[in-house]
């Protein structure tokens, strides 16, 4: 039988534009095609708080329950609670129906397996992704049933995250929280709740907080600048602490420090990193290749090992389980924890730097400046190129005789006193390139400049 492949796999994720190459069918068709391969007993299943996510979640849980498995409903939730209650409730598998920061009109699915692992893309998705285009179902003996578990599951998550911090330790902070209209909201809530319960002084001042299908102020996607002011400025004008803000399933988590500034994701990996190195000296410490001096100079000042991963979140995992790491984090804001199943969280971050600011004398601008001004980093800049093989060769021609060349994901050229990254979209005809220096941001400048040129050059 020769079946066209179901194209809203993507690496490692499903997303799909509504209708077009994802919906209902093709969503009980994965649930099934889950629960099939992994002969599951017990699927967990949530959703995030875009309009088609009930009825997908529905949907994938008709699937596993006509694949004979039992569906453990969360409802409402974050991709991170999908994650602790496949390894709490000790699920085969787990889906969590979300396209994330996609456009209004795309969904999709996080799927993990038992044990809170990724999928491995051979032996797992790709046979999925067979078994759900070809729709060649098994034989069942009996079908599955579905079971609320929304509200254990959502108190033993708050239970695990505020294990990452010393509630007696927090001191009065006014923090800024801006959920974007997605599904962190009541999540957040919970543990607020759990943390004034616990007596802990902290004051929340809540932005676009429910969560509503239409995105009202605009898809949940802090990273991009255009979005910044909706934290930066309220932090402002509270005189905050300091301002989060979360992606749409929350697996993400953003930050801006007390001027109302944001806080690039590589400082924010190097903060986390010298915080569990305390508390565990000697431990690995895993890191994406895309900026990393930084990092590895706290890391190694500190003690730790730095071990570097290929960026995304199924090649950071293993590594962390490879290592034992205790925790691993990428610039886009992703953090990993060993004691999270090493799994990602957009909530056990915000405790943590609550946490640091609360044992500390300094304030978070003081946390960062310093490594700002220390290792510069241009942040990710995109370019739209016709030919992205063609246009980072062009690149490396110029560069590559003087420099120490790393090609563990994309290529890293390092300097004496500066570095640059350049990948490949595995989606789009795009170059991103991020690069960073040792003191010094007019180096940044001028870098960026200089390799800009080379990869506009038609």
């Amino acid at each position: 039988m020769t079946t066209n492949l179901l194209s809203c796999f993507k690496a490692y994720d499903i997303r799909g534009e509504i209708g077009v190459n994802i919906d209902q069918d093709i969503a009980y068709r994965i649930g099934r095609a889950v629960a099939q391969h992994f002969k599951a007993k017990r699927v967990v299943v949530g959703f995030d708080a875009r309009e088609t996510s009930p009825d997908f979640a529905g949907a994938v849980a008709r699937g596993v329950c006509e694949a004979g498995g039992d569906v453990l409903s969360l409802g409402l939730c974050g991709t991170e609670e999908m994650y602790w209650a496949v390894t709490e409730f000790e699920a085969c598998a787990g889906i969590e129906v979300t396209a994330s920061h996609n456009p209004i009109n795309y969904n999709g699915m996080k799927i993990v397996k038992s044990g809170s692992r990724p999928l491995d893309d051979v032996a797992d998705f790709q046979l999925i992704r067979k078994i759900a285009s070809e729709q060649s179902w098994s034989d069942v003996g009996s079908r599955g049933e579905i079971r609320d578990i929304s509200r254990d599951a959502r108190e033993k998550f708050v239970g695990r995250v505020l294990e990452f911090v010393d509630v007696g330790q927090l001191k009065p902070l006014r923090i800024v929280i801006n959920s974007g209209n997605g599904a962190a909201g009541p999540t957040f809530d919970a543990i607020a709740d759990r943390l004034t319960h616990l007596g802990a002084p902290l004051e929340f001042i809540r932005v676009h907080h429910d969560p509503d299908a239409t995105f009202p102020n605009g898809i949940p996607n802090p990273l991009l600048p255009e979005n910044h002011a909706a934290t930066g400025d309220v932090v402002r004008l509270h005189y905050a602490d300091f301002g989060v803000a979360f992606d749409g399933d929350f697996d993400r988590c953003f930050f801006f420090d007390d001027e109302g500034k944001f806080v690039p994701g590589e400082y924010v990996v190097g903060l986390l990193a010298a915080m569990f190195l305390k508390k565990e000296p000697g431990a690995k410490i895993v890191h994406d290749p895309r900026v990393i001096w930084n990092t590895i100079d706290i890391v190694g000042s500190l003690g730790g090992q730095p071990v570097q991963s290929k960026t995304g979140h199924a090649f950071i995992k293993q590594a962390m389980r490879n290592e034992r790491a205790i925790y691993g984090g990428e610039m886009s804001a992703h953090h990993y924890f060993r004691d999270f199943a090493y799994c990602d969280s957009g909530m056990i971050p915000w405790v943590l730097i609550a946490e640091l600011i609360s044992s500390s004398d300094k304030t978070l601008s003081e946390w960062v400046t310093d490594r700002f001004e220390k290792f510069p980093s241009s942040g990710e800049i995109n370019f739209t190129v016709p030919d992205a093989d063609m246009a980072i060769a062009r690149v490396l021609d110029c560069y590559k005789a003087d420099a120490t060349v790393d090609a563990m994901d994309g290529v890293s050229l390092s300097f004496k006193d500066w570095r640059f990254n350049l990948r490949k979209s595995n989606t789009e005809p795009l170059v991103r390139l991020n690069v960073e220096s040792r003191g010094g941001a007019d180096v940044i400048k001028s870098r960026v400049t200089k390799i800009s040129s080379m990869l506009n050059h038609e």
